[in-house]
């Protein structure tokens, strides 16, 4: 803990300072330019994203080619040498603020050219493949609109293409993800491959056509979107599956942690920097893993207590595990508990909360081809997408936690506010940073508890459990990345400190192995946002305003964690205010 809080004072030291007095509205202007040019041509070459609602993604799919690849490089690099040219001094207060996020993404976007991420586009339960069935939940409303989607689905054996030219220089280097995280993954693949015509599941948006759209044209369309299916969609999930099974898994490297690939102690950081936005060493956040693990081990054998259990935690474990009150066995019944859950929010969210999102959401089972190795729920702009596969492995106790993360206050909350703040430029509104963004979700799980989201012992086991997942993370990840931990090893740790299922507990493991980095983003950015809360009680003592404090936190968009501390002490310095007071 004494790490993070160091280590965090210092960047915030580092970067923040007060500018206003120098403050020069050419300077601004300057900065201005340059992020805006670059915003305009960073949206022509990313690829479509899960965060970002379909009918706001491009028309097309993108040139991942490694000619396009290397001047990706060149031109973020360019960017951070006018970065360079900027004198800090002289911006106002809110361009300051502004360049230090703008910086850390434009930093981080150049170190994963620098280290060729793009030739690992398969990560845990993520991949360029299955990213795209993302495009099916659009908001389909022209005929211009269902073109540009059949452009798309034409698209795809160009892009599945260079995609898989790029593994190809990765398996040359040995930087590909391990032989184990790809076990199971075909599904992902069969599942569209052997669903023909109308049943696949890129031909859901003509399934229901507006009305707007003459009939003859819809016919037109529907023709299209078949043939597109046929001679495109199908051929081009075929050559991934033949290429992963005869040609990528066979030389995948065996090992685990990031530190066995090229130049990879330096990976890892880049990795960890990225998504903890904090300079801490594998050896720091392994220890506040341990740290916070026995905290809240601590507060679970309270549970245990309360309950009357007769056992040590691994009975106890073991009890949740397999106790049939605490599981469903139809998948509609665990989208209806999400869906009352995130009701039961609603009753609460304007005591809490002073700015809300205009934007709903709505509840939704995994896809098929993604359920088997995907992770329990997953949340974003107008969607919570639920798990319903193996509902043996899907407890009840820890749907209110899962939900609160996924949906509201968490993802489905967080992220259309940042969206719908005109306030913050682009950059600021249409990003995600994991350490921020996660450690807001986590966050909220535990905010359950003083909303009074936690009917039983169990669901608050649940929460802590969750809770005592994300704290492991910490330990695992550095584990199997820095400390050669093995596969084995990272379970073992995993069933015998969480109330994850033995299936959760594998696909996990797997995520963590394939993605290095990203679990520890979680923990360390719910800490954060503990501890600025902590901090602006104490100083504001009766004046302290919940409400206000969330605004404030969520107002941000999405930034590194020394932009929270900074704009939590702004918060204390104006006596606790709202940063919307006086503008609604």
């Amino acid at each position: 803990m004494k790490a993070l809080l160091a280590a965090t004072a210092l960047v915030a030291i580092m970067t923040i300072s007060p500018m206003t007095a120098l403050a020069d509205a050419a300077t601004d202007a300057k900065f201005e330019s340059i992020y805006k040019a670059e915003w305009t041509w960073r949206g022509q070459q990313m690829s479509v994203s899960e965060d970002i609602p379909a009918d706001q993604r491009g028309s097309g799919l993108p040139d991942v080619s490694r000619a396009a690849q290397d001047k990706k490089l060149a031109y973020w690099e360019n960017v951070l040498k006018q970065l360079d040219g900027i004198d800090k001094t002289k911006l106002s207060e809110a361009a300051a603020v502004d360049y230090q996020i703008y910086r850390f993404q434009i930093e981080t976007l150049a170190n994963a050219q620098k280290f060729k991420t793009y030739e690992r586009p398969l990560a845990g339960d993520t991949s360029f493949w299955s990213d795209l069935n993302y495009i099916t939940g659009g908001t389909y409303r022209t005929e211009a609109d269902y073109r540009n989607y059949l452009r798309q689905l034409n698209d795809m054996p160009r892009y599945f293409g260079q995609n898989m030219d790029n593994m190809r220089s990765g398996m040359k280097r040995g930087f590909t993800v391990p032989k184990v995280s790809l076990a199971g993954r075909d599904v992902s693949l069969t599942t569209v491959i052997d669903a023909k015509g109308e049943n696949n599941s890129f031909y859901k948006p003509f399934k229901s056509m507006p009305a707007s759209i003459p009939a003859d044209k819809q016919a037109q369309l529907k023709k299209l979107a078949l043939e597109a299916i046929a001679k495109s969609v199908i051929p081009a999930h075929q050559s991934v599956l033949t290429f992963i099974t005869k040609e990528y898994e066979p030389k995948a490297t065996t090992k685990i942690g990031a530190y066995d690939l090229p130049d990879g102690k330096a990976f890892y950081a880049s990795q960890s920097r990225e998504y903890t936005t904090l300079d801490l060493t594998p050896e720091q956040i392994h220890q506040i893993g341990l740290d916070e693990v026995a905290k809240i081990k601590a507060e679970m054998l309270t549970v245990m207590k309360e309950v009357k259990f007769q056992g040590d935690l691994s009975a106890f474990l073991n009890f949740l595990r397999t106790d049939p009150q605490f599981y469903v066995t139809k998948p509609q019944d665990l989208l209806d508990r999400a869906a009352w859950t995130a009701k039961e929010f609603d009753a609460v969210s304007g005591k809490y909360f002073g700015r809300q999102p205009r934007m709903r959401f709505g509840i939704f089972p995994v896809a098929p081809e993604l359920a088997p190795f995907y992770t329990g729920g997953r949340g974003g702009p107008g969607g919570y997408w639920v798990n319903t596969y193996n509902l043996p492995a899907r407890p009840l106790y820890s749907l209110p936690a899962l939900t609160l993360h996924e949906s509201a206050p968490g993802h489905a909350f967080q992220m259309p506010l940042a969206m719908e703040n005109k306030g913050l430029p682009e950059f600021r509104q249409n990003t995600y940073i994991s350490a921020y963004g996660e450690g807001w979700a986590l966050y909220s799980e535990r905010l359950g508890v003083e909303m009074g989201m936690y009917h039983t012992p169990y669901e608050h086991f649940g929460m802590l459990s969750y809770q005592m997942w994300r704290a492991a993370r910490l330990v695992v990840d550095t584990g199997i990345h820095a400390k050669g931990w093995t596969r084995d090893q990272t379970m073992a740790f995993m069933r015998d400190n969480t109330a994850l299922s033995e299936h959760e507990i594998t696909t996990e493991t797997d995520r963590y192995i394939a993605w290095p980095g990203q679990a520890l983003s979680y923990y360390l950015g719910e800490m954060a946002i503990w501890k600025a809360r902590a901090k602006a009680e104490a100083a504001l003592g009766e004046k302290f305003d919940i409400r206000a404090f969330h605004d404030t936190v969520l107002e941000l968009g999405s930034v590194p964690l020394p932009v929270l501390d900074s704009a939590i002490d702004k918060f204390i310095a104006r006596g606790g205010t709202s940063p919307y007071e006086g503008k609604d």
